[in-house]
Order: structure tokens, then sequence, then C-alpha cells
């Protein structure tokens, strides 16, 4: 897996945190429509920045 992909991981996730936490706070983007929704997505993006920098780690480390 080449770089670029790894970092295409991590700004989408963080695209994706930025928008839902600004709908948990501010109820912006989306009005706040579920809550528990909004806390899934942090969570999940949270997972995909996690798992984006270790395959970069990996990646580097060969």
């Amino acid at each position: 897996m080449s770089k670029s992909v790894s970092f295409a991981g991590m700004v989408v996730s963080g695209i994706v945190s930025i928008l839902f936490l600004a709908d948990l706070a501010v109820a912006i983007p989306f009005s706040r429509v579920s809550i528990l929704a909004d806390v899934g997505f942090i969570l999940s993006s949270a997972i995909l920045a996690y798992l984006s920098w270790s395959a970069l780690m990996s990646r580097t480390e060969e």
C-alpha cells in the first residue's frame, strides 16, 4: 500500500471528525438529528485515523 492511501485516510478521518464534532457542538451541518450517530461517526473516524497511522508507520519500517 502506498503512503498516499494512508495520508488520504487520515485526511478523510479529519474531515469526518470535524464535521461531526461541529454538529455535536453547535448543530451546524446536520442540525444534530442524532447524537448517537454523531458519536458513532466520531469514533469511527478516530479508528480510521489510528489504522491509517499504523499502516503508515509499518510502511516506513520496511
